[in-house]
């Protein structure tokens, strides 16, 4: 009897889960396919993003309060759930940069440790990372990438990590490419069209001055994940995180029937397989199927 599809998201901090990728999880969830994320940090310098839980103490018991975040938007996305355990980097401070022993500052070989223990007992076939950018240039999501290439490419030594588990190699990689001016503009211009004002245009008025010489995400992606009818998941998962996400800021701005007609996917840039797919993908087992014995 074949396999499941499994597929692993490697993320840096609670909530990145939910605001990059939930919709595609939770396709592939109702699809068959088992999902797990990995959450390399607890959130321990996040601070309160939504004003209606300021001066209400919650800094005083952060890391409690994250963890209750994520374990509400693991059930209503549904995904498997592991924490590797390291500590929030946080922006690197002017003088005195990163805080000793945060994620962002430990060796890549002993960081990489736990992930590939995770990828070795999960047997995930696709992994979703960040980019080299770390999707923005925040120290944990830089070392997110980091540590999932390091661990995608030691996962299946056996000469390595010899505590961690039987080898195992996942087949493909993917980059998060959701944060696209093409999709923003898009959707910006529907707005516009139906005579009403803009949530996105000081976003896109500053968008390249803020980008600078990045290339886009909408030039990268390669796949492309029609996720429309799981949006509503998404946002679900989005409140959950309650002390991150403000329900009446930047996340929930767009209306939703905009965002479904215009630009009903999410998008990925395909950074390492191991398989033969033909590109652009609108599946991340493209060529998985066919070559790991397996269903969904």
């Amino acid at each position: 009897m074949a396999e499941p599809l499994r597929l692993m998201a490697v993320h840096a901090h609670p909530d990145d889960e939910s605001s990059k990728g939930a919709a595609t999880m939770a396709k592939y969830l109702a699809d068959g396919a088992e999902v797990m994320v990995v959450t390399c940090t607890g959130g321990e310098r996040g601070d309160i993003l939504n004003p209606a839980l300021e001066g209400q103490g919650l800094e005083e018991n952060i890391v409690a309060v994250r963890r209750e975040e994520m374990a509400n938007a693991q059930k209503i996305v549904g995904f498997e759930h592991v924490w590797l355990g390291f500590h929030d980097s946080g922006m690197p401070d002017e003088i005195n940069g990163l805080p000793e022993g945060c994620f962002a500052a430990v060796p890549v070989d002993e960081a990489a440790a736990p992930l590939v223990k995770a990828i070795r007992e999960f047997r995930p076939h696709v992994i979703l990372t960040y980019d080299e950018n770390g999707g923005y240039p925040h120290p944990d999501h830089i070392m997110t990438h980091t540590v999932t290439m390091a661990a995608f490419e030691a996962a299946n030594d056996p000469e390595r990590y010899l505590d961690a588990g039987d080898p195992w190699q996942p087949l493909k990689v993917y980059y998060h490419m959701g944060f696209s001016k093409k999709r923003f503009l898009g959707m910006h211009e529907a707005i516009l069209a139906a005579g009403k004002e803009s949530p996105l245009t000081e976003i896109l008025e500053g968008w390249d001055s803020w980008r600078g010489d990045e290339k886009d995400a909408s030039e990268r992606a390669t796949t492309y994940i029609e996720c429309a009818e799981y949006f509503a998941v998404r946002d679900d998962a989005l409140r959950a995180h309650a002390t991150q996400v403000d329900p009446n800021g930047f996340f929930f701005a767009v209306p939703r029937e905009v965002e479904r007609k215009v630009w009903p996917t999410e998008d990925y840039e395909l950074a390492r397989s191991l398989v033969e797919s033909t590109l652009p993908e609108t599946d991340l087992f493209a060529g998985v199927r066919e070559n790991a014995g397996t269903t969904a």
